[in-house]
């Protein structure tokens, strides 16, 4: 029988990386597509890896799976070390491509089990692991049919299946929800927030605003082959853009300006149309701030409304153009 991998360290980050490089060469000389990424992924997270087309992050994530060697730096993945030991680190990873790796001619189960072979397994274990897999990820309506009659998001929750049967303590998602429609989406997150409940980390990458913004635990944006900006989505929007409280004011329109501009949360005020915009740090404390000062000055509010930044406004900040630009 076989048995999964020792666990990581408690406090061992799942992966770490110093340097990361990667370079190609092509007909008008070296490219590098990796430009020397440093990253450091808390175990039992969802790490989300978020950028354009072409910014570099599939090839990290093809580094940190094995699959590309680096042209220079150094990593620890899952507890290995990256060049020195790529044997074990595949040992203790699920990695799902975002072209899939189904075999649309056999049934479900039957893909699965024989996944389970390749690790190792014997056939009563392969078997016990497949049936506990199409339960958990609700494949069991569709598990003795071949693949090719599965909806898409049937077929990218086989794909996670093929990934987990070894019990990874490390499962990397390359777009795991690109064409898939919103029910399938959707679904598709749930499973991955239970993944992460019950100790996988998950290191994902995505060009989707929504699904970085709503399922990831902490993001690094890359473009051009650097890291721009780490945090969660709540720092990311915060720390690069604010937040935005606009008011409708009656009377004179700049008596209010002057006056916001004073006040110590507020960044900066631009006036229009008989609105004001206050740009703010924390919106939900700024604002009982502003409304004070408005009624102390007799100013008459009329209206009021708080807006976040958009994880697009972090990497238009960044890098001079937005995200859905570059992703285009």
């Amino acid at each position: 029988m076989t048995h999964p991998p020792r666990p990581v360290a408690d406090d061992a980050p799942i992966i770490e990386t110093r340097g990361l490089r990667r370079t190609f060469r092509g007909r008008r000389g070296t490219v590098e597509a990796v430009a020397g990424v440093d990253l450091r992924v808390a175990a039992g997270t969802i790490f989300g890896f978020l950028g354009p087309n072409g910014a570099g992050k599939t090839t990290t994530l093809r580094m940190l799976a094995t699959l590309l060697p680096p042209t220079g730096g150094e990593a620890t993945v899952a507890g290995c070390d990256l060049r020195r030991e790529p044997g074990r680190v595949r040992e203790r990873i699920g990695y799902v491509s975002q072209a899939g790796g189904t075999d649309v001619a056999v049934t479900g189960r039957r893909e699965i089990e024989f996944q389970g072979r390749l690790y190792g397994m014997g056939a009563a274990e392969a078997r016990s692991r497949a049936a506990e897999l199409i339960a958990a990820l609700e494949l069991t309506d569709c598990a003795d049919r071949r693949s090719k009659s599965y909806s898409g998001g049937q077929r990218r929750r086989l794909d996670i299946a093929l990934g987990l049967v070894h019990r990874p303590p490390l499962l990397f998602l390359d777009e795991p929800t690109t064409g898939l429609d919103p029910q399938s989406r959707a679904h598709l997150w749930e499973e991955v927030r239970r993944l992460r409940a019950q100790g996988t980390s998950i290191f994902l990458t995505t060009h989707y605003l929504d699904e970085a913004d709503q399922l990831c635990d902490v993001l690094t944006i890359i473009d051009h082959g650097r890291i721009v900006a780490e945090g969660t989505p709540t720092e990311l929007k915060r720390q690069i853009a604010g937040d935005v409280v606009t008011l409708g004011v009656g009377g004179d329109p700049q008596a209010a300006v002057d006056l916001l501009a004073r006040q110590p949360c507020v960044r900066e005020v631009t006036a229009g149309e008989g609105t004001l915009r206050c740009f703010v740090d924390r919106g939900e404390t700024a604002t009982p701030a502003l409304l004070r000062t408005l009624d102390a000055a007799g100013i008459e509010l009329q209206s009021l409304t708080l807006t976040r930044p958009s994880l697009d406004d972090v990497f238009l900040r960044q890098t001079g153009r937005q995200l859905r630009e570059a992703a285009a």
